[in-house]
Formats: C-alpha cells, sequence, structure tokens
C-alpha cells in the first residue's frame, strides 16, 4: 500500500492495526477490574489512549515491525525481542504514575498490565503467524518475459523462504527475442492464438500481471494488457515492482524513461518549505536534547588525542555545490597526512578509541545541526560525499548525480536500510536507497526515517 508516496506492505499495517487494539483492549481490561474503579474510566480516556500509543511506538522502535523479525518462526526469538519491549512500556508507565499522582497507572496495576499485553500479543503473533503465511493472502503474480529481469523476480529476497513472500510467482510468459533463464520450465507459459493473456490470467486467479521484457519494440502485448487493467488485473512494470517490494530503485532494472515518465521526483516550493521547517525544528530538538552529550564527547576527544575537537571537511551538497561538513573528530589528526581520500575500512587503525565509541553510536553526526541550521543541509536527506568520491562513483554509476538534486542529510534512507559503505558496490547499492528517497520523499517518509535511525542508535547497525 502506497502512503504519502511511500509503500508499506498491507500486512504490516494490519499487524500494527491489530497490536494497536489489543493493547487497547488488554489495558483497558486491567484498569476496569478491581480494585480499580471500571465507573471512572471512559472509553476514550486520555492517559489510556496516549499509553495505547506508547505501546506501538515501543514495539516500532524494538524493530517488531521489521521483515527480517516478522519473518522469524522460533518462539524463542520473537520473545527475546517482545518481551524487553513490553518491560520498556512497563517502565515508562511507572515513571509517568510516579510523576503525576492522578495517574491511572499504579505499580499493581503496570504490573498486571504487562502480563497481560505480553500474553496477548504473543497469543495474537501466532494467529497472525498462520493467517499471514496462508496461501489465499497471498497476490498471485504472472511475469511476462522470460529474460534476467523475468528471473530476478524469484531472487530478489534471497534470504526469505517462498511461504515468507506477499506474493506467489505462478509463472512466466515467454515472448520473442528473450533468452530463457527462468528455473522452473514447468511455470513457462506461451501466448500464442489459443492462448489470450487475459485467459491465463483468469485461469490462475491471478492479481497481477508484472511486465519484464526488455526490449519492448514490437514486443509488447499492448492490447492484451490494455483488456487484462480493463477486466480487474493490475498491470506493473518491473521497476515499479522491484521499487514496491525492495523499498529501492533497482538500477539493473532501471529505464531512463520509467525515471522520466513515472510518478515521483517533484520538486515544489510548498514542499521545500515544509522540510526547511522540519529541518528547523528537528534539529533545534536535536541540540537541545544532546547537548550534554556533545559536550562530554568534546571533552573526552581533546583528552585522549592532540588536535581539534571538531573535523571540517568538503563535501557536494545541492546542485553539486560543495560545502564544508562538520563532525566530530573520530580519527587521528595525520589520518589523511599525505592527501589521499580514502574509505573507511572495518577496524580502521586510523579510528581512536573515543572515535570508535562514537561512531557506534553515530555521535560523531551530531555537529552536523550546524550544516543544518546554515541550510547547507536538510536533517533527512542522502548523505554528502566528498568530491573525489563523487567524480569517481559519477563515471562507474549511472544516475549518481540524481542525488544531489536535493539537500545532503544527517541521516538518510540508505543509511537505515543498508550498512555502511566502503566501496564502488556499496556506493552503488545505497544509491538505489537514494533514489528511491529523491522520488518518494515527503515529511510523512521523513519521520519514518527519524524512528529507523533511533533503532539504528539503540542497536548499533551498520556502523564503522
Amino acid at each position: 500500500m502506497r502512503i504519502f508516496g511511500h509503500y508499506i506492505r498491507r500486512r504490516v499495517l494490519m499487524l500494527a492495526g491489530a497490536e494497536l487494539l489489543v493493547a487497547y483492549l488488554c489495558l483497558y481490561a486491567v484498569l476496569t477490574l478491581p480494585p480499580f474503579q471500571p465507573e471512572a474510566l471512559s472509553l476514550l480516556d486520555p492517559q489510556l489512549m496516549v499509553a495505547t500509543l506508547v505501546v506501538l511506538v515501543v514495539l516500532t522502535l524494538a524493530g517488531l515491525y521489521e521483515s527480517d523479525y516478522l519473518a522469524t518462526r522460533s518462539t524463542l526469538r520473537s520473545l527475546l525481542r517482545l518481551v524487553p519491549a513490553i518491560l520498556v512500556v512497563g517502565g515508562l508507565l511507572l515513571a509517568y504514575g510516579a510523576m503525576v499522582p492522578a495517574a491511572l497507572f499504579s505499580p499493581t496495576a503496570v504490573g498486571g498490565g504487562v502480563l497481560l499485553l505480553l500474553t496477548g500479543l504473543v497469543a495474537e503473533r501466532t494467529l497472525w503467524r498462520n493467517f499471514s503465511e496462508a496461501d489465499a493472502f497471498k497476490r498471485r503474480v504472472l511475469v511476462l518475459g522470460t529474460g534476467s529481469r523475468a528471473c530476478a523476480i524469484d531472487t530478489i529476497h534471497p534470504d526469505k523462504y517462498s511461504e515468507e513472500l506477499p506474493y506467489r510467482v505462478l509463472g512466466y510468459i515467454a515472448t520473442q527475442g528473450e533468452k530463457d533463464c527462468a528455473r522452473d520450465p514447468g511455470r513457462h507459459f506461451q501466448l500464442g492464438s489459443d492462448a489470450s493473456l487475459l485467459g491465463m490470467a483468469r485461469e490462475h486467479r491471478v492479481h497481477e500481471i508484472v511486465v519484464a521484457i526488455r526490449n519492448r519494440r514490437h514486443n509488447l502485448p499492448i492490447g492484451q494488457l490494455l483488456e487484462c487493467k480493463l477486466n480487474g488485473v493490475a498491470v506493473t512494470d518491473v521497476s515499479s515492482f522491484f521499487e514496491r517490494e525492495l523499498q529501492k530503485v533497482q538500477l539493473d532494472s532501471l529505464n531512463a524513461s520509467w525515471l522520466i515518465f513515472g510518478e515521483g521526483f517533484r520538486q515544489h516550493w510548498t514542499r521545500n518549505a515544509v522540510k526547511r521547517t522540519f529541518d528547523v525544528l528537528a534539529s533545534a530538538t536535536l541540540l537541545a536534547a544532546t547537548l550534554p552529550v556533545m559536550l562530554a564527547t568534546a571533552l573526552a576527544i581533546k583528552l585522549e588525542s592532540r588536535g581539534p575537537v571538531f573535523y571540517w571537511q568538503t563535501r557536494v551538497g545541492q546542485g553539486n555545490v560543495p560545502f564544508e561538513v562538520c563532525k566530530f573528530r573520530s580519527m587521528r589528526e595525520d589520518a589523511e597526512v599525505d592527501g589521499v581520500a580514502r574509505w573507511a575500512v572495518h577496524d580502521d587503525d586510523r579510528i581512536t578509541r573515543v572515535g570508535r565509541i562514537i561512531r557506534k553510536l553515530r555521535i560523531d553526526e551530531l555537529p552536523q545541526v550546524i550544516n543544518v541550521f546554515q541550510g547547507s543541509m536538510s536533517f533527512v536527506g542522502p548523505r554528502p560525499e566528498r568530491p573525489v568520491f563523487v567524480g569517481q562513483l559519477t563515471e562507474q554509476i549511472p544516475y549518481f548525480p540524481a542525488r544531489h538534486t536535493i539537500r545532503p542529510g544527517i541521516t538518510g534512507w540508505a543509511q537505515v536500510r543498508y550498512p555502511y559503505g566502503a566501496s564502488v558496490e556499496d556506493a552503488r547499492q545505497k544509491l538505489q536507497y537514494d533514489l528511491y528517497y529523491v522520488k518518494n520523499h515527503t515529511l510523512f517518509l521523513d519521520i519514518l526515517i527519524l524512528f529507523e535511525t533511533v533503532k539504528v542508535v539503540l542497536f548499533g547497525r551498520g556502523a564503522r
């Protein structure tokens, strides 16, 4: 499902909605049992509503709606993340009850609520897993084409079993001029005088046809595709299919015409004004919340090694205009004494002990709020690269300059979706996420990225 330009899986939305209801019912049940006062509790009590939202936010920050977690069938692994999340909820409610004398949530109520929440969520997730993996809930997909693009659909989730995917590929329809590479010959179909595309779709109860033909000139059955669409069968370009399923723009399946004529890449003064307002407010909030951490970091850097606390480095910003980015110094002062720019590598010996810690927790990025206030960066956007790397990557990776059409950011979609990149191939992979953000960026997506960033900081993923 597409919400404000961003793709969110229906099954995740259904799960979040179900758990919002379960959390509400569990908390309401605890508060209406003796020795509490059921007659004083309204169904729309503000404290109850906020507590329910807190449960959902904590579950989200704990990564309980991530695809790799939802795919797990291990009860132990599920509990290892669910139990701490519910305990955090209990701690927050206890803290609220201690600060507000008239609060509904006494220690007894919180204890009962934690037990009931854990029981209810475990039962609900068990039922959800059994229903969501049923074949009846999967999209039935037919692929038009048998070439490399078509076969890539079967391998875009190599870490998942076929029953874990939200769709099922029923077969591939052969077209002229393409090399056959589908793995299972039994799933090959052939269009002919006695076999129409709509007939195949009806026979196999198809929900969606994915067009994955590379050479479409004189090789695309336009009339039959139109007939399918008019009869309720969705027709999707393979680039849009990959964008929806992977939440990135896959370069290997990309046509320039899809970028030009497709949706997205909208730049408007109202959108820019909203984003700039969000940048200033978010940066001011971050600065106020992390000022003690920044002061402690500056002192630790100064005590450990010689050199300045801050490190200014030239990066490429919007419109390929260079600017100076500000970070906490995490490397030795002579890290690039020869003047040669290098990618950071795993266990880089140039990184100081303090630097290793602040990189792991992403504290080294905090001074970039200065760049946000200056207007050279946004709070959310593609990470800015050094000019020497931009030159190299522009020559080796198609569409790389597209990431410079908006301001770079402190955090971004590529940073929360892909581990730290330190090679041309990593830059290529990250560009696919950057293009997705440039194409679909909205305030809604920025807020989602902030949630993802908090998870990255909490679990220390992708730092180097």
